[in-house]
């Protein structure tokens, strides 16, 4: 069975801290080893399609918010409940798949993530490129669904360690130890078109951009190598001290970002806003923003905006 159940293991996979990036053959060993909780990120319908043998499967909508502001974090029960369901405690070995088809993709795998390592998962791994690169290396995929673990008793707390909130950035705004990144394209940046959900094009004032489909290689859904991230990383400088604070429209896209500096790159002050664009811009009050169009750059975004969703362009993470 390539599937850890309850305790079984945990002291072989918590000997050595576990790297935030496993490749398909570390994985298959893993697996042989049965020391790992597979944990599919994708929706259900491609779960039951095919799969990595013995994932269990946890749909991205699960980690995610409303429509309405999809980048909040669910409530602690319901998070509590997701865990307990597939059987995770703070020392399960678990590994994260996504597809493997883009950096978007990535990003899924990301936010889920940053949100496991926030309750207290301590060993979390991300499948290096995905099912795809799984597939690519020759190894088996199923369409039986695994056998359903265990639920465990996992009571989780959330740490705001990495974690940043509106009123965050809106106290922090302006301060010199402050580093705000968007990892959004350009066009977003820019106020040139925005997520339907947001309430106002732009971005934070005092916002560097910082594309995260630039960590990738050229249309892929793997990461660059270490020394290539911290080349694109440093794009934005930052200090000593300084603290970053990644977003983009939903904590999505900034979750990859995250990922890359905090984990990969060992930078030790970096936070994600998980409401990024979209709750700065749903704030009762309202907040500044910068880069925001005039009124008839504003009209032409929402055609823009519109058309991107109801003309093909799907929906903008």
């Amino acid at each position: 069975m390539w599937l850890l159940w309850g305790g079984l293991g945990c002291g072989i996979a918590g000997a050595l801290a576990a790297a935030p990036l496993v490749k398909p053959a570390e994985l298959q060993a893993l697996a042989q080893g049965g020391a790992v909780r597979i944990v599919d990120v994708r929706d259900a319908e491609a779960y039951r399609l095919q799969h990595l043998p013995g994932a269990v499967s946890a749909p991205y909508a699960r980690w995610r918010g409303p429509a309405s502001n999809p980048g909040l974090v669910p409530p602690l029960p319901t998070l509590t409940a997701l865990v307990q369901e597939l059987g995770l405690s703070p020392e399960t070995r678990t590994v994260l798949v996504y597809t493997g088809v883009d950096s978007t993709d990535f990003a899924t795998a990301a936010r889920v993530y940053w949100t496991l390592k926030s309750m207290g998962a301590q060993e979390l791994s991300i499948l290096n490129g995905g099912l795809n690169a799984w597939r690519a290396a020759g190894l088996p995929v199923s369409d039986q669904p695994a056998p359903v673990p265990a639920r465990s008793a996992w009571q989780p707390r959330f740490n705001p360690q990495w974690l940043a909130t509106r009123e965050d950035v809106r106290k922090w705004l302006g301060q010199p130890d402050l580093v705000l990144v968007d990892s959004r394209p350009a066009p977003f940046f820019q106020g040139k078109v925005a997520h339907e959900a947001a309430r106002a094009p732009g971005t934070l004032p005092g916002a560097e951009n910082l594309d995260s489909d630039l960590y990738f290689e050229l249309g892929s859904a793997v990461l660059l190598d270490k020394a290539s991230l911290r080349h694109e990383a440093e794009a934005v400088p930052v200090a000593a001290g300084q603290t970053v604070v990644t977003f983009c429209n939903a904590g999505h896209w900034s979750a990859t970002d995250w990922f890359v500096r905090s984990e990969l790159l060992g930078e030790k002050q970096v936070r994600l806003y998980p409401g990024s664009v979209i709750d700065w811009s749903q704030s009762a009050r309202p907040l500044p923003m910068a880069h925001e169009p005039g009124r008839l750059e504003k009209l032409q975004t929402m055609l823009v905006t519109w058309a991107r969703r109801n003309l093909g362009g799907g929906k903008t993470p």
